[in-house]
């Protein structure tokens, strides 16, 4: 019982700093929601039930024109396919109690930062990952409450200013791993060029937004892809166990 506690409030202070990021960003998220038309509860339970900032922002804008329910469809499953992979890569440091409903209950809260924290860890267990999440869970929608509830009565232009916080994310997000990264320089500048085509481009500036977010990150994924593959360690280390025995072979 102890240990559970313990891991418990070690996971608490290791979602600190992601709680108050989800904060700032969440109460964006508010703002923007109302200016579409939703209420300040709708927008409030939308991030107590989907917890996906990206696919958020993109689907509160599918939202405002009714039956595009496809592309509401297409560009989630493009948004947040990542977390699958997430899903599969935490999988292998579960601790052997945390399995079955467990699983499902406890897996609504993986995020990108929520990840980073966990995959560090040696073990995960149960009452560490629900410490972890507890405060970036109530920090999004606390963030989003406060937004929504201020949208209605800050001014337009402080609301503008404050809509342009989710850009200032993404780029502090995208910028340092640009740095290091040719790839992604290219996958950014890729899906830029598209996004704007789908924007100011006769015809093609007809396709909803939905399908264009869509179209955008895999054109310019598997673009990069093919470009850049990323060679499997295991085969590199297979390389490595060979090369001593065929040098043998061929000394002999």
């Amino acid at each position: 019982m102890n240990t559970t506690l313990e891991n418990y409030k070690r996971g608490l202070l290791a979602g600190i700093p992601i709680a108050l990021g989800y904060l700032s960003v969440s109460f964006t998220f508010g703002i923007i929601a109302i200016t579409y038309g939703l209420t300040i509860w709708e927008a409030t339970l939308i991030s107590m039930t989907t917890l996906t900032s990206a696919g958020q922002f993109a689907g509160v804008q599918i939202m405002t024109i009714p039956g595009l329910w496809l592309d509401m469809l297409i560009s989630q499953l493009t948004i947040n396919v990542r977390y699958s992979f997430m899903s599969i890569a935490l999988s292998q440091k579960l601790d052997k109690r945390f399995s079955g409903i467990w699983r499902w209950i406890l897996g609504f809260f993986i995020t990108d930062e929520i990840f980073a924290v966990a995959i560090s860890e040696k073990r995960i267990t149960r009452s560490f990952w629900l410490g972890l999440s507890t405060l970036p869970w109530i920090g999004w929608a606390l963030g989003t409450f406060l937004g929504a509830l201020l949208g209605n009565v800050l001014p337009a232009s402080v609301m503008s200013a404050l809509g342009l916080a989710i850009y200032g994310m993404f780029v502090a997000i995208v910028v340092p791993v640009m740095k290091e990264e040719k790839a992604v320089i290219i996958a950014v500048v890729i899906a830029a060029a598209l996004s704007t085509a789908f924007k100011y481009v006769p015809v093609i500036n007809k396709v909803s937004i939905g399908i264009s977010i869509s179209i955008c990150a895999i054109v310019s994924a598997a673009i990069v892809a093919i470009l850049y593959p990323v060679e499997d360690e295991d085969d590199n280390n297979n390389d490595a166990a060979k090369t001593p025995e065929i040098a043998e072979g061929g000394a002999a």
